[in-house]
């Protein structure tokens, strides 16, 4: 019966039960799809992440990034989390790894103390950023349990955006953004007007106090009635932005996981580039748990 080693690790985060659990098997070799899967919706985190030797050797690996219920293109915070745990192996290469996954190469950097103890990770996205379809604030209030009147509309409408893997993008209130709940039954109605995200229908909601961004993403459908932190979001989030601006680069701290009781620190940045703009997004990381399965 063979077994495998996993861990698990809290992203985005530099104290253990915050930011966003993760499960991560480091040698994924000999498990097929359908135990990925099932291994995922059995861990019942927003992702977990299998790791494979590289089509390419001179990548770090191959890394597959599992929801509860579909094999995803790109994520953020798998990433993070997995080029910490891979870092402490030491398969890093000057604090460099590129994982192979479906959306495109993924470069992640490990971040280290003053020690040169590992603290976590910046990856970058691996497309530049492309804008989809739009919503309505009205469809966006049935979704999350608003009114219409809290969506803010000032900078954008609620659009679909993607550095890989697509979100729809709202702002709101800072008071709305506190009191908003997933509402599956206006997922499914909007879902079904619109005909973009279907299953994965993802929404993030943010609010700009000042000058900083507190954020919450909502994609009930695929089984993540809330995320603690949304990587691939938030990054893609300071691309929207920057696009929406004159500038040449944006940089932005976002607070997510809160209402959830687990805080998450996301730094982002997003610049403009020969093909478009490009964003990073990064953290920190905590172990929490290691173990093994037999299947």
């Amino acid at each position: 019966m063979p077994s495998y080693d996993f861990v698990t690790l809290d992203v985005f985060t530099d104290r253990r039960f915050g930011g966003n659990p993760l499960a991560v098997f480091p040698d994924a070799r000999g498990l097929s799809d359908a135990d990925m899967q099932a291994l995922a919706a059995e861990f019942n985190l927003s992702e977990t992440t299998f790791v494979l030797p590289p089509e390419d050797p001179s990548h770090t690996a191959r890394v597959r990034i599992f929801n509860r219920t579909a094999e995803m293109p790109f994520a953020g915070h798998p990433n993070v989390g997995t080029g910490y745990v891979l870092a402490g192996l030491g398969r890093d290469r000057d604090g460099a790894l590129a994982f192979e996954e479906l959306a495109g190469l993924v470069e992640v950097r490990v971040t280290r103390d003053a020690s040169g103890g590992l603290i976590g990770a910046v990856i970058d996205a691996p497309r530049p950023l492309a804008l989809g379809p739009e919503l309505t604030a009205a469809q966006v209030a049935a979704c999350a349990g608003l009114a219409p009147a809290d969506v803010v509309t000032t900078a954008h409408r609620p659009v679909q955006a993607s550095l890989g893997v697509d979100f729809f993008f709202a702002e709101v209130t800072e008071e709305a953004l506190a009191r908003a709940a997933p509402d599956v039954a206006g997922f499914r109605k909007t879902a079904g007007e619109t005909g973009a995200g279907g299953d994965r229908l993802s929404l993030f909601l943010y609010a700009m106090p000042g000058e900083s961004v507190r954020a919450r993403m909502f994609a009930p459908l695929s089984g993540t009635f809330e995320d603690a932190a949304t990587g691939s979001a938030s990054a893609t989030l300071a691309a929207l932005r920057l696009s929406l601006s004159g500038a040449a680069e944006a940089r932005y701290e976002i607070t997510q996981g809160v209402e959830m009781g687990r805080p998450s620190r996301l730094s982002v940045s997003a610049l403009r580039g020969p093909d478009g703009i490009r964003a990073s997004v990064g953290g920190g990381c905590v172990p929490v748990f290691r173990g093994e399965v037999s299947l």
